[in-house]
């Protein structure tokens, strides 16, 4: 798999989509469900057009009619897998209740759900926030930001009306801060399994997650959280069934 920029291309020819006839609208979404598998199976850069075409039938050409190229493909791949994962505030209602920092315990410890249950999406969006050209990634954090898939937004607003985020922190450093550390510290509780070779020191992971869930909690308190909500103990959460879709990062 190739890295950021590994090779030199022109900026990706992304469709705008026109308003598609029902036909055009279920072969486009028979396109993406084909490619979804596939990219998720064979990588990025190993992928081919030719091949998922042939996988369904149709001729090369009529996937560049729909998507322009590879990466206009991929691109909203990515888009439909980002989009299948639960929102924060998807969380229960008794957990939401508990607060902020209760909601990301709750979707941290079911982390490895989707690595067994949503495998395909989360395999997908590993590939686009790492396994990309530079070109396509800067399409991507320009969709993750101005979508904001994961409702980080909304979250921190939460935490701040409840009183348990600082307010004296830029409600958009808060934002990055979630997405930098809590996605990145997801993806390491789980590529040792997954893809052993796409990061570096999967094989000194604690065999305890729940430990470092905690602790990685504890120092997201100190850094943006209020000096109350830092030295609270975590009160007990009645665990609940994880969602059908539950989100990437589980998020």
């Amino acid at each position: 798999m190739g890295g950021i920029a590994s090779s030199p291309i022109d900026p990706p020819r992304y469709v705008r989509t026109p308003l598609l006839r029902p036909r055009s609208e279920a072969k486009r979404s028979r396109i993406i469900d084909a490619a979804m598998q596939h990219f998720a199976k064979h990588g990025y850069h190993a992928a081919r057009v030719g091949d998922i075409a042939d996988e369904l039938g149709i001729a090369k050409g009529s996937i560049f009619q729909h998507f322009g190229s590879k990466d206009g493909l991929f691109f909203e791949v990515y888009k439909r897998a980002v989009r299948s994962f639960s929102k924060y505030l998807d969380a229960p209602a008794e957990v939401r209740a508990a607060g902020f920092f209760e909601v990301l315990y709750y979707w941290l410890v079911r982390t490895e759900h989707l690595l067994h249950e949503d495998w395909i999406p989360y395999r997908i969006s590993l590939l686009g926030n790492y396994g990309t050209d530079l070109v396509l990634k800067r399409e991507i954090n320009r969709f993750l930001t101005t979508e904001d898939p994961y409702g980080t937004v909304a979250f921190v607003r939460f935490g701040l009306e409840r009183g348990e985020l600082r307010k004296d922190t830029d409600v958009e450093m808060i934002v990055s801060i979630l997405d930098w550390t809590v996605e990145r510290f997801q993806d390491a509780l789980l590529t040792a399994e997954l893809d052993p070779a796409l990061f570096r020191r999967q094989s000194q992971m604690p065999e305890k997650k729940e430990a470092r869930i905690r602790q990685f909690l504890e120092l997201l308190k100190r850094a943006i959280g209020t000096g109350s909500v830092a030295g609270k103990a975590r009160p007990e959460i009645r665990k609940a069934a994880p969602p059908v879709a539950a989100r990437k990062k589980a998020l």
